[in-house]
């Protein structure tokens, strides 16, 4: 059993860092108030293909490895409580 709670601290880690770095490195999607004022439209050919570009995969990787970050936090706690 403690081999796998090694295991489990270890990814735990790697997730928890690459988590963090992916969301540092992230650039902020909201215009603020003056896409309000302005009226700007998002139908347009970037935000029908966003997921394509290098910030949509960003923003698919942070989303995965915050479920994993997640999944680990529950299987560390069910491990420690054996």
């Amino acid at each position: 059993m403690e081999i796998v709670k090694g295991i489990l601290i270890v990814i735990y880690i790697i997730v928890s860092l690459a988590l963090i770095v992916l969301t540092l490195i992230q650039s902020k999607e909201d215009e603020g108030l003056s896409s309000t004022i302005t009226g700007s439209s998002t139908n347009n050919f970037f935000e029908k293909n966003k997921g394509r570009t290098k910030e949509g995969k960003q923003k698919r990787w942070t989303i995965i490895l915050a479920i994993a970050f997640a999944i680990l936090t529950v299987a560390l706690g069910i491990v420690y409580m054996i």
